[in-house]
C-alpha cells in the first residue's frame, strides 16, 4: 500500500481530540488510511446493512460491539449516530476515541457541526498525490499522469484507468448525485459533466452551458453544488482583496481527479493526452490539485487563488502566506520561455509586489531572470511546503 502523507497529521490530531473526521471523495483511500494508521482499532462499516441497522436502532449495543477506539466508516449513512457519539465522548472524557469517515460533505459537515462541535478535528483526503507516488517509486511522465489520474485503485490494485474511471463515474458520481438531488435528465447530466471536463481551469458560465445542455442555469447550479459537495469538482476562488473592480470575481472549476476529466473527454492513452487540444487545461488542473493536496495533507486550510483582470491577463495560481502573495504560472511546455512570466511581471509592477515568482512546467528547474524559478511539476509539493515554511519563519520574526 502507498503511504499517505496525511497519516502523520491524523495521528497527531487523534491524540489531541476525542474524534477525528476524515472527509473526501469516494475511493480516495479514507478507509485504507484509517485502517493502516490504526490497525488495532475496532472497525464498523455503515455501508453494511446489518451494522447500519444496529447503529440506527440501538446505539448503546453498537458501542458495546464496536467499543472505542473505533473507526466508523461512511458516517453520513447514519447521521443520527453523531448525537450518540457526542454522548459517548462526553461520558468518557478522553481523547482518541473515534475516527469517522464520510463522503458527502453537506450531510457529514452539518451533523458534525451540530453534534461534535469542539469535539472533532477535520481532515480532507483527496486521491493520491504526485509526491506520494514518487516516494513509492512510481514516477510517470506528464502525459501518463494525465491519463492515469490518481485513484488509489489504479496503483494499489492495478486497475486499468479506463475501467476504473468508468466504474467510478457510474457507481459513485451518478449514485451520489441521485442521492442528493433528483436528476430526471440523466443524458443531460452526463453532457454537463463532459462539458465541465472540457472547461477545466475556466470560469464556469452556467448561462452559456444551459443552452448547450438544454436545462436551466438554476438546475446546472444545483448540479454543480452537488458535484462540489461530493468532492468531484472544486472551485478555485479569485483573489481580489483591495485590488478594486478590475478583476474577475468568479471561481474557476477543476476536477478533484484529473483522470476523471480525461476519461470524460474520451482520452484513452498517454499519447492521446499529449495531442489533445485541452491538454493545457488538464495539466493546469493536475498542478492546482497537487498544490491543494499538499496543504490538505498537512491539515492546513487551503490558501490558493487565481487572479484574472478584466483585460484577460491572468496568474494561474496564487498562494497567500502571511499576507504575502506567491505567483505561479502553469505551462504544459517542456522548454522554458521568458514569455511565461509576463503576466506576473505586469502584476508586480502595476498592482502589488510578489513574494515569489514561479513557473510550473514539464521541464527542468531553471532560474527566472529577475528572481524566481521554473519548477518541474513533480516538485509542486516541495514548492508549496517551502512557501509555508518561509511564512512561518516570517511570523516568528514579527
Amino acid at each position: 500500500m502507498i503511504q499517505r502523507e496525511i497519516a502523520k497529521k491524523l495521528k497527531s490530531l487523534f491524540s489531541a481530540f476525542p474524534v477525528v473526521t476524515i472527509q473526501g471523495p469516494r475511493q480516495s483511500g479514507k478507509t485504507t488510511l484509517a485502517k493502516m494508521t490504526f490497525p488495532r482499532h475496532a472497525y464498523a462499516n455503515l455501508e453494511d446493512s446489518a451494522v447500519r441497522r444496529l447503529a440506527e436502532r440501538d446505539p448503546k449495543a453498537f458501542f458495546e460491539r464496536f467499543s472505542p477506539p473505533v473507526v466508523i466508516d461512511e458516517i453520513q449513512r447514519v447521521p443520527e449516530l453523531l448525537a450518540a457519539i457526542q454522548v459517548e465522548v462526553d461520558r468518557r472524557g478522553v481523547n482518541g476515541l473515534f475516527v469517522l469517515t464520510g463522503s458527502h460533505q453537506p450531510r457529514s459537515r452539518e451533523g458534525v457541526a451540530q453534534s461534535l462541535a469542539g469535539r472533532t478535528a477535520l481532515l480532507t483526503l483527496l486521491p493520491l498525490s504526485i509526491r506520494e507516488l514518487c516516494k513509492a517509486g512510481i514516477t510517470h511522465t506528464r502525459d501518463e499522469y494525465l491519463f492515469r489520474g490518481f485513484l488509489p485503485a489504479i496503483y494499489d490494485r492495478k486497475h486499468e484507468p479506463g475501467d476504473a474511471y468508468e466504474a467510478y463515474y457510474r457507481t459513485y458520481v451518478e449514485r451520489d448525485v441521485r442521492q442528493l438531488v433528483n436528476v430526471s435528465h440523466q443524458s443531460e447530466f452526463e453532457l454537463f459533466m463532459r462539458l465541465l471536463a472540457g472547461r477545466v481551469g475556466q470560469v464556469a458560465n452556467l448561462e452559456g452551458l444551459s443552452g448547450e445542455v438544454g436545462v436551466s442555469s438554476t438546475t446546472l447550479k444545483e448540479w454543480l453544488s452537488v458535484l462540489e459537495a461530493s468532492y468531484v469538482v472544486f472551485r478555485l476562488q479569485p483573489y481580489y482583496n483591495n485590488f478594486g473592480k478590475r478583476f474577475i470575481k468568479s471561481p474557476k472549476i477543476y476536477f478533484t481527479d484529473v483522470g476523471l476529466a480525461a476519461h470524460l473527454l474520451d482520452i484513452s492513452s498517454p499519447l492521446q493526452a499529449a495531442r489533445d487540444p485541452l491538454m493545457g487545461g488538464l495539466f493546469e488542473n493536475m498542478v492546482v490539485v497537487e498544490a491543494l493536496k499538499t496543504q490538505l495533507n498537512k491539515g492546513i486550510r487551503p490558501s490558493l487563488y487565481y487572479i484574472r483582470g478584466k483585460n484577460g491577463n491572468e496568474i494561474d495560481l496564487v498562494v497567500e502566506q502571511a499576507r504575502r502573495l506567491h505567483a505561479i504560472e502553469i505551462k504544459s511546455a517542456k522548454t522554458p520561455s521568458d514569455s511565461f512570466t509576463l503576466n506576473m511581471d505586469k502584476f508586480a509592477k502595476s498592482i502589488s509586489p510578489l513574494a515569489g515568482r514561479y513557473v510550473v512546467y514539464a521541464g527542468d528547474e531553471w532560474p527566472i531572470a529577475g528572481g524566481g524559478k521554473f519548477v518541474n511539476f513533480r516538485n509542486v509539493a516541495a514548492l508549496i511546503d517551502g512557501m509555508t515554511q518561509v511564512a512561518r519563519r516570517k511570523e516568528k520574526e514579527r
